[in-house]
């Protein structure tokens, strides 16, 4: 309950420094807006693995929306229904704030941390840095995952450690597969790799521990089942990487927010502005690399030798803290894995709870020479960070004196009162420390300033009808008209048009389809080239079309200073200039002579094939098609892998035009014949294999489980099955 309110209070104390704080940057340009497209979708009981006229976005099989994750899958649900997306996104971070934190605690108390220790490290962790000021400000998908992480870790612990006549259900494999599998699923790959080098961690440090390789061979198949079930989720893009951005990544020694380790020197100095190379050059003006202001002081306070006597009891979590050390400072990519910073929090959470456990279990809290030791490590700590920006030298002196003066009264309340009073003390101080780094750290990178409330979107925003491609460049929008009485009220980056309940080809991607992402230079938050004009009337060489009637693009959306001129030359043919009333400094529109074409039946092409369309949805095309003399069908979809194509139930295959778009060839001599080009995300098969072979596995390991604990609970009693018959024996004073 400490924990629960301490998340609640810090919370509290970073909105009253910034009521957006938890709403700004990715939060609200690709997750929020997500959250409601895919809630409406859910309402309307599709389940939207892929969007066609999204294009370059669209295959959300391999995006960062959770579709096999339960719990995400309620927070899509409930987000068409809250009209204020800043209050909705925060209430959904403040949840998973708090099951991050009591996972840290869990993982403290299966250490065997007190419970007043364990609850300092477990508020901690959500005020630390990088957590703070990115995962749970801006990428929710790492908030999410960790905090399921941080649950596995403490259920793996207690699985591996809790002795047969002692166990609960809870204790078993199940809670440990469970965590793992939402760990997995949310669908972004740092939390499923930071899972598996835990699971590691855990499994060697239990080797280590208890000199016995069983219980550890048993995490390790729990987690192999999990990891077998959650497959499906990163299967489609494993598959579908060659056609992405993401198709020629691999390790790479690059610089950029690499994190030396000398700035674990930083760690208890809430001024501290890190030097390593960042958004902002080289000197970060946000705390990235602080954790907590006792965390650095509390070292000189440690009964090292303790600490060295019990070491194969600490494994485990100084393996993990170990890994994660190593990670940061590079390399700078490893495969889709990059910017090693996004694994501070991993840092942070293993410090915490070493430093806790230690402080707890080893804690010698004299005053003289201890005392001398953390002064030491006090004036480390100003040096370090004095040295990254001496123009900050007053703030980071006060710094110094308040963590001083904080650590003195902690360490006499401990003394004097206890590790409660002394852990109290040290809990109310993180909130005005937080309150202080929000209220004076720059924003996020690239926050896009985004309305609130989606209401005041609509109402600002032009009604557009069928499916539109905005060419505008996001950079060209200067700050002080990122409002909706300004640019937002006509513009549409990242995923906005998603909040409007619009069809857009432009949304957020960090996936990216590569072919179609050069054809109008189009960006990771929808943002185009100069060229991109030309490009989308251009005529595509095999079919004679533009390419926007390939796509079937209703509506073409100019940004005016990126196109200063256009509305005043002649249209291209087919196409007519329209006035919206209000929105007339920021956009050109064009749109069809003859209306909207993207709910035409059809494919976007035909040749030499007569094409009725029986059924479409957003997967699947339905046509009765005739072609004496051969022909082909060109479709506005991406030729994402996974389609396939069938004439009759025969596999007829399909290829690419212009590397972008689905093409079927029609054989000579076909009549009325049933044509259906469905997709499904690739693996898709292979996927419900391992996941049906994780769930049997799990089944097993939880019946052995329950077999061994049966057993222990005889071993407990002293009574065995095969040691008497009570029908014919008695039951001797000794067997009672």
């Amino acid at each position: 309950m400490v924990t629960v309110i301490g998340v609640v209070a810090g919370y509290a104390s970073v909105l009253l420094a910034n009521p957006r704080h938890f709403y700004t940057d990715d939060t609200e340009s690709q997750y929020a807006p997500m959250w409601v497209m895919l809630g409406r979708h859910l309402h309307a009981g599709r389940f939207p693995a892929l969007v066609p006229w999204e294009w370059m976005s669209g295959n959300y099989s391999m995006e960062e929306a959770g579709l096999y994750n339960p719990p995400q899958l309620v927070v899509d649900w409930f987000a068409p229904a809250v009209d204020d997306l800043a209050l909705y996104v925060t209430i959904v971070k403040l949840i998973f704030s708090i099951i991050a934190a009591l996972g840290v605690f869990r993982v403290c108390r299966a250490h065997g941390t007190r419970g007043s220790w364990a609850a300092l490290a477990a508020i901690a962790f959500p005020l630390s840095g990088w957590f703070l000021f990115f995962d749970e400000s801006s990428w929710a998908t790492s908030l999410t995952g960790t905090a399921w992480m941080l649950h596995a870790w403490a259920s793996a612990i207690r699985y591996t450690r809790t002795p047969a006549d002692e166990r609960r259900w809870t204790d078993g494999p199940i809670p440990v597969f469970v965590y793992l599998y939402f760990a997995i699923s949310v669908q972004y790959v740092f939390p499923a790799v930071e899972s598996a080098l835990m699971i590691g961690a855990v499994a060697v440090g239990e080797v280590v521990r208890q000199r016995d390789w069983r219980p550890s061979l048993r995490l390790l198949a729990v987690a192999a089942c999990a990891g077998a079930v959650g497959l499906e989720t990163y299967l489609p893009g494993m598959l579908s990487s060659p056609v992405t951005w993401r198709g020629n990544e691999r390790i790479l020694s690059e610089d950029f927010l690499t994190v030396p380790w000398s700035e674990s020197l930083n760690a208890s100095l809430p001024s501290t502005v890190p030097a390593f190379t960042g958004w902002w050059g080289y000197v970060q003006p946000i705390p990235m690399v602080y954790i907590a202001w006792f965390l650095i002081p509390l070292l000189a306070f440690i009964d090292w030798g303790g600490v060295r006597r019990s070491a194969r009891e600490y494994t485990g979590p100084v393996l993990f803290a170990v890994i994660f050390l190593m990670w940061t400072a590079g390399p700078g990519r490893i495969g889709p894995l990059r910017w090693p910073a996004r694994v501070l929090p991993m840092l942070a959470v293993g410090l915490l709870v070493l430093v806790c456990l230690w402080s707890s279990r080893h804690g010698r809290f004299g005053v003289r020479r201890r005392g001398v030791a953390a002064v030491v490590l006090l004036g480390l700590l100003f040096v370090r960070s004095f040295c990254a920006a001496p123009h900050l030298v007053i703030r980071h002196l006060i710094a110094v004196a308040a963590v001083a003066a904080l650590t003195a009264a902690f360490v006499w309340l401990l003394r004097t009162r206890g590790p409660a009073a002394a852990c109290a003390l040290a809990i109310v101080a993180m909130f005005p420390i937080a309150y202080s780094q929000v209220r004076l750290q720059a924003p996020t990178p690239l926050s896009y300033h985004f309305p609130e409330r989606r209401s005041r979107m609509t109402a600002a925003f032009p009604h557009f009808d069928g499916v539109t491609l905005q060419l505008a460049d996001r950079a060209l929008v200067p700050p002080d008209e990122q409002n909706v009485a300004a640019a937002w009220g006509s513009l549409a980056f990242g995923n906005y048009a998603k909040n409007l309940g619009l069809d857009y080809v432009n949304a957020y991607t960090p996936i990216g389809y590569r072919e179609f992402s050069r054809l109008l230079c189009m960006g990771w938050d929808g943002s185009t080239c100069p060229a991109a004009f030309g490009a989308a009337f251009a005529v595509e060489s095999t079919t004679g079309r533009p390419y926007v009637d390939l796509m079937k693009v209703d509506r073409v959306v100019l940004q005016r200073v990126q196109y200063p001129d256009a509305g005043f030359g002649p249209p291209p043919a087919g196409w007519k200039w329209v006035d919206y009333p209000g929105h007339e400094r920021y956009i050109w529109v064009l749109e069809r002579e003859n209306g909207p074409i993207s709910t035409t039946p059809g494919p976007s092409d035909a040749r030499e094939v007569t094409a009725t369309r029986i059924g479409r949805d957003s997967v699947s095309s339905h046509l009765r098609v005739t072609s004496p003399d051969g022909g082909r069908l060109v479709f506005a979809r991406l030729a994402w892998p996974g389609y396939r194509a069938t004439l009759d139930g025969h596999d007829i295959g399909f290829h690419a035009v212009a590397n972008t778009f689905v093409a079927v060839d029609i054989p000579a001599g076909t009549r009325n014949a049933d044509l259906v080009v469905a997709w499904r995300p690739p693996g898709w098969k292979s996927g419900i294999a391992t996941a049906l072979a994780g769930f049997l596995g799990l089944a097993l390991l939880h019946w052995q489980y329950r077999r061994e604990r049966r057993d222990g609970e005889d071993l407990e009693t002293g009574l065995r099955a095969d040691d008497f018959d009570p029908l014919t024996e008695p039951l001797t004073p000794a067997l009672v």
